[in-house]
């Protein structure tokens, strides 16, 4: 039985047009773009074009975007860099349902910058109300983070909204649009935002690549110190192939982006319809208007999620019970319990997560391993 893939959110596979577009810098063209000849030429005019061409996705200057080795690093030169040039207080903001990068750079803010750290609630459905970021807002505060869609229950946040309000008050500002990219529009500019951090391979580009755009102005203090690379914002030779994948998978995901996401969204209602209707004790977790158009993620009270994922495996369905950035923790997932949820129904979680290629097909047999899975676990507990 073919297997059905469930996890995009986790990672995605690699576009055949940015693999290709890649093969010649892993090859022939394998010059280092810092060098002063004809191989490192070549090399940095392909850097040089690929930066171009991710700008252009994000409505930004070419000089504005810097190469990374994904999200994770993208997070921590946005939050900590951004923090620690622009000293003008020591306190910062993130929302409580930030991506484990940020939360984690934050606390290192916190535990070795003496900085204070607000992790400002969110509401029920996950969402940072603008109201609640106001009130949190201080006269010190130098920097606020919060993610664009959140990874695990895919609740999009009023960014715009938020960047106004950090900004009226002096505060640089960051979100994460790892998960965003591809399914929301990422115009910097309507966003408002002073940094967006964005990762290759949920986009159909290669792990090990990611990018991060930063308005000019914005000063940041590098995280990875050396040769003074992109601008002597992030030291290291630049992986030029993998820049090229990025440039061509954030183009393609763009380009079909509006089509898709509706195409995906109406499954995704109907799959989420059908999930309540065969666990009615199932509760969807995340906004259920404004969030990603390829995420579907419940609790299922009265069993354990990492049992429902077992089963659900077994069956041929491939999905996760939230961050895989966080997968095999025994603790309950720090999104679901700020959401409000009790650590014993947050471990109930399972995510699903579609992709382009998901079809109606696919979902209607993903239902039928589920229910059959559901089953098998409560006739397990009846025991």
């Amino acid at each position: 039985m073919p297997e059905i893939h469930l996890d995009h959110a986790a990672t995605t596979p690699v576009r055949r047009e940015a693999l290709e577009a890649m093969w010649p810098y892993l090859t022939g063209a394998y010059g280092n773009p810092s060098s002063r000849h004809r191989l490192g030429e070549e090399a940095a005019r392909a850097l040089d074009d690929a930066r171009e061409r991710v700008a252009a996705v994000l409505g930004a200057r070419p000089a504005e975007i810097v190469f990374t080795s994904g999200g994770t690093e993208a997070d921590n030169l946005a939050v900590k860099g951004l923090a620690l040039a622009n000293p003008r207080g020591r306190h910062a903001l993130v929302a409580a349902t930030e991506h484990e990068a940020v939360l984690e750079s934050a606390a290192v803010l916190e535990r070795m910058h003496g900085f204070a750290v607000d992790r400002v609630p969110v509401d029920a459905d996950g969402r940072l109300a603008p109201a609640s970021l106001r009130s949190s807002l201080r006269d010190d505060s130098t920097l606020v983070s919060v993610m664009l869609a959140n990874n695990e229950i895919g609740t999009v946040q009023p960014v715009a909204e938020l960047a106004e309000a950090a900004h009226a008050v002096g505060a640089r500002f960051h979100s994460d649009a790892v998960q965003a990219a591809g399914w929301l529009p990422l115009d910097v500019a309507a966003l408002g935002v002073d940094a967006l951090t964005i990762s290759g391979h949920k986009v159909g580009a290669p792990k090990g690549i990611g990018a991060l755009y930063l308005r000019r102005g914005a000063r940041v203090e590098p995280v990875l110190h050396g040769g003074g690379q992109e601008r002597g914002r992030r030291s290291g030779t630049e992986d030029v192939a993998g820049a090229v994948g990025l440039a061509v998978a954030l183009e393609l995901a763009e380009r079909d982006r509006r089509a898709r996401a509706d195409a995906i969204e109406r499954m995704r209602d109907a799959f989420i319809r059908s999930v309540l209707a065969i666990a009615p004790e199932a509760r969807l977790t995340g906004h259920p208007a404004d969030r990603l158009a390829a995420n579907a993620s419940f609790c299922f009270p009265g069993t354990a999620g990492e049992a429902v994922l077992l089963q659900l495996e077994e069956r041929g369905v491939l999905c996760s019970s939230g961050s895989a950035c966080a997968a095999g923790s025994e603790e309950p997932s720090h999104v679901l319990t700020a959401l409000g949820l009790d650590d014993a129904t947050a471990q109930t979680a399972v995510r699903f997560t579609l992709a382009a290629s998901t079809s109606e097909a696919e979902l209607e047999q993903a239902v039928l391993a589920l229910r059959a899975s559901l089953d098998a676990l409560r006739g397990l507990a009846m025991r």
